[in-house]
């Protein structure tokens, strides 16, 4: 993957995550974006990029510990996103 293609791939994800439709989702998104997108690799943007394909709702109830997440999407990076220290409002 080039440079080029990267770069527009973080910000298709960046507005992806900040235009949820609902403002807790974009938060939940958004800030988890913001604050782990520049230690990302190609395999970890995948992930994020499947994340964003996901319901709302569902990605949600995966962050609060109220369902378990598909195994695609089970390891670190949704461990990161159940802590929600990363959202800032």
């Amino acid at each position: 993957m080039t440079s080029t293609d990267l770069t527009t791939r973080l910000a298709r994800a960046k507005f992806r995550a900040w235009h949820r439709g609902t403002r807790e989702a974009d938060y939940m998104f958004g800030c988890f974006f913001d604050t782990y997108h520049s230690e990302w690799d190609k395999p970890a943007l995948v992930w994020f990029e499947a994340l964003l394909d996901e319901d709302d709702v569902d990605v949600m109830a995966w962050a609060m510990g109220r369902g378990e997440p598909p195994k695609h999407l089970a390891g670190d990076q949704m461990e990161a996103l159940r802590k929600l220290d990363y959202v800032s409002i």
